[in-house]
């Protein structure tokens, strides 16, 4: 599902504009905001990998208490193109 062209990573056909990686093995790969201001926080659709590897929207306000106690962190542009499992 996820593959790299011309330097970008992409999942199925969508180019994935953030991504998130966690401590558990967890990634979040942003195609799409859906949202600026869900309940404050961006509202995401993208493809997750998880328990299982699906799509589905997912909503920073979720994410943020892990970020701040960094279990969760936001995948670097440059290493974006090669991150999640393949």
């Amino acid at each position: 599902m996820l593959s790299t062209r011309d330097g970008k990573l992409f999942a199925g056909d969508k180019e994935v504009i953030k991504g998130y990686e966690s401590f558990s093995g967890w990634y979040w790969f942003a195609t799409e905001l859906t949202d600026d201001d869900y309940m404050g926080h961006p509202l995401y659709f993208g493809y997750v990998q998880g328990f299982e590897n699906e799509w589905g929207s997912f909503w920073m306000g979720e994410l943020q208490p892990l970020i701040d106690s960094m279990k969760v962190w936001e995948i670097k542009p440059q290493d974006l193109p090669h991150a999640g499992r393949r």
